[in-house]
């Protein structure tokens, strides 16, 4: 006769589609049925085994074609995988454990390549390049192209030949990683379509930190926010295409905040032709040369509530002759500039703390310490629209230049508070030479298209 304990110990193990079975049939399940029923599939128990130095490529690319037959996550165990060349299908969702769950680079071309996917999710992996040459054709470590949806979350991308993680045409985000000793960038992605770039760490990379690119301007609405991004070079030299901690080129809609950037060849943020762009609420400490820059063909730049803490120059809106313009730089903090930088500077050098060009406010700024001159408006006859109010100056070579060169625009100087600037406070000048003296001294500056008044020196 059965009792319900008798009941229950005969028939505990294991329940599939709503239905008991017993140990007998628990045991005769094979490894695939188990994993369904735990919802992912171990890789162990599919022939890909943690802990062997062979190359495992050929049992790993079939785990993943099952996986993707199935439409089912794969989960791999602690330990080292040794693989190379896999083509990742179109849909993957491949997890380990944090730290411990190791995908090593065989060498002879590409560690992970994906084309035309519709879902790929990499949680809790760590891959290592091991600083191994790659192929001509691979982007980098995890090279993505065309994906549809991605996840990169909590990973470690390490010791790549090329870029750390290269994407291409891809949508999702990558988050909460980190990624080191890239040969080129830690993060390229080039024609971006709703991407969400959060809360990673990226250092010691040889060219870039994070690039967010396109082949021709357009929207690109990429969000690039919450990161740290540390110790990047130029070690493929140029006079800013390398060395930036982030860098926006051709990319309209992008936001970037709430990064922590230092110690960068170049600029900690570059934007080149990026327009509608948004840089805000970053600090950006010991950058080589200007520290946050918005240059060339761009329309729309708000620079706002920035930190930047030691640079060659502060921040640049900048390159109307190029149809730079239309900004807003207000409520930033610029200090400790340096005349030197990573090249011999053109003129008029390095030194300088906010310069403007065309259609631009300026306003609610503190600049400290600009050797060069604190503030600068327009260079020669590209000046147009510009109003710097409200800023305060303190210890800077000169206090405000702008140009009064034959066609230059109009540039309202007003209400601005100017503490020991040694050379004058607001000093007209012909490109690099001083062309007036301090038109603070006198209440009409002498020239149509300039308003100076309001302001205290001191």
């Amino acid at each position: 006769m059965l009792n319900r304990r008798t009941l229950l110990t005969g028939t505990a193990g294991f329940t599939v589609m709503g239905l008991s079975l017993g140990r007998a049939a628990a045991a005769s399940l094979t490894g695939i049925e188990r994993a369904s029923m735990r919802g992912s599939i171990n890789a162990t128990e599919l022939g890909v085994s943690p802990g062997i130095f062979d190359d495992q490529s050929k049992a790993f690319a079939k785990l993943l074609r099952d996986a993707n037959e199935r439409d089912m996550p794969v989960f791999l165990p602690p330990g080292t995988y040794v693989v190379s060349n896999l083509a990742l299908p179109g849909r993957v969702r491949l997890s380990g454990v944090p730290g411990a769950t190791r995908i090593v680079y065989g060498g002879d071309g590409h560690l992970f390549k994906a084309e035309q996917a519709d879902h790929i999710e990499l949680s809790g992996l760590v891959f290592d390049g091991t600083n191994r040459s790659m192929g001509d054709y691979a982007q980098g470590l995890l090279d993505l192209r065309r994906v549809a949806h991605l996840v990169v979350d909590n990973c470690q991308i390490t010791g790549s030949g090329k870029n750390g993680l290269a994407l291409e045409h891809a949508a999702g985000r990558v988050e909460r990683s980190d990624i080191s000793g890239a040969a080129d960038a830690g993060i390229y992605s080039v024609e971006a379509g709703g991407l969400a770039i959060t809360g990673n760490t990226i250092s010691d990379c040889a060219n870039g930190g994070i690039l967010v690119h396109r082949w021709q301007a357009a929207e690109d609405g990429t969000m690039i926010t919450g990161n740290r991004v540390e110790r990047i070079q130029a070690r493929s030299g140029g006079t800013g295409q390398n060395g930036n901690g982030i860098n926006a080129f051709r990319a309209g809609n992008v936001v970037i905040s709430g990064n922590i950037v230092s110690d960068c060849a170049f600029s900690a943020i570059r934007a080149n032709s990026a327009s509608n762009l948004q840089i805000s609420g970053n600090t950006c400490s010991r950058s080589g040369e200007t520290a946050v820059y918005s240059e060339f063909s761009f329309e729309g730049a708000i620079i706002s509530n920035n930190i930047v803490d030691g640079a060659a120059n502060g921040i640049s809106i900048v390159n109307f002759n190029e149809g730079g313009r239309m900004g807003v730089c207000s409520g930033n903090i610029v200090r400790n500039l340096s005349t030197s930088g990573p090249y011999p500077a053109d003129p008029p050098g390095f030194g300088v703390g906010i310069g403007v060009e065309a259609d631009t406010t300026v306003s609610n700024n503190v600049i400290e310490n600009a050797p060069l001159y604190g503030m600068q408006i327009g260079w020669g006859p590209y000046l147009r629209n510009v109003v710097a109010t409200g800023n305060i100056i303190r210890k800077a070579g000169t206090g405000i230049v702008v140009s009064v060169v034959e066609g230059a625009g109009t540039a309202v100087i007003s209400d601005n508070v100017i503490d020991g600037a040694l050379n004058g406070a607001v000093v007209g000048q012909r490109w690099a030479e001083p062309a007036t003296g301090d038109l603070t001294l006198s209440d009409k500056s002498g020239y149509a298209h300039l308003t100076v008044e309001r302001n205290h020196v001191s």
